[in-house]
């Protein structure tokens, strides 16, 4: 299709998911090890799951789709998620999803984030986790801090503790603060929310740092010129498809957690 094509902008999310153009687009922006067939039925599948997904404005959840197939994340509902915010498809990363974007940089060997209960032994001293023990064979009780700690390879560390009511604090600022992992996955949540906050003082790629930063405003999803848009300026020329059924995509969460 040629660039100056005028065309209209597909007007459902099953059509931008069944719209060639968009899947050559989303194949374009994926990883090497990635693959666009196995991307869109994880998004699919994240729809079915999730109907209002489905009533969002189809360039938003292009928008999103694009911006995790650049960041090689499917939105699995481990490492990322697809939350509709009203008509608004909005995309939110799991601790384990930001992680594995951390780890990708090359110079950090290892990355530790948990949560800090009543009966937790837990010393943070002087910018240091000094002590975190726990004994599994009693109930921890409520969570009240959560921490995370990166090693790096030359033998540094770095760590940053929030309380739960800072990590609160946090959660409702988000537009999905009442839905979507945080209300399914507190914990996790909080771990991530204290990794960000670690994650200002560590030397990232920019590409990792604008999907990073990408969540600073309570969670806005990127705009088309940031690096994970990149093809967005191009989506207002996808070719127009008349209403379809649901791709008959195969559902891949068991496949997801069992390859890990």
């Amino acid at each position: 299709m040629a660039d100056n094509q005028i065309v209209t902008q597909p007007q459902t999310v099953n059509s931008i998911l069944a719209s060639e153009a968009f899947q050559a687009q989303i194949a374009r922006a994926l990883p090497s090890h990635m693959t666009g067939d196995r991307m869109l039925r994880v998004a699919a599948t994240a729809v079915r799951r999730n109907p209002k997904l489905g009533q969002c404005t189809p360039g938003s959840f292009a928008a999103c789709m694009l911006t995790l197939s650049a960041a090689g994340l499917e939105p699995d509902g481990r490492r990322a998620h697809l939350i509709p915010y009203k008509d608004e498809c909005t995309v939110i990363l799991d601790y384990k999803g930001l992680v594995e974007l951390a780890l990708r940089n090359g110079d950090i060997a290892t990355i530790h984030a948990d949560v800090v209960c009543d009966r937790d032994e837990f010393e943070f001293n002087l910018g240091q986790v000094t002590m975190h023990k726990v004994n599994l064979r009693e109930p921890r009780g409520e969570p009240y801090a959560a921490y995370a700690l990166v090693r790096k390879k030359d033998g540094s560390t770095q760590a940053a503790v929030m309380s739960r009511d800072e990590i609160e604090s946090v959660r409702k600022r988000s537009r999905s603060g009442q839905s979507g992992p945080w209300t399914t996955d507190w914990g996790e949540m909080a771990k991530k929310t204290v990794f960000r906050r670690l994650s200002k003082w560590l030397v990232l790629s920019p590409e990792i740092r604008d999907l990073v930063e990408a969540e600073d405003g309570e969670y806005q999803q990127p705009q088309p010129t940031t690096v994970q848009g990149k093809g967005m300026a191009k989506l207002a020329g996808l070719i127009q498809q008349p209403a379809v059924e649901e791709p008959a995509f195969v559902d891949v969460t068991e496949e997801t957690t069992a390859n890990g």
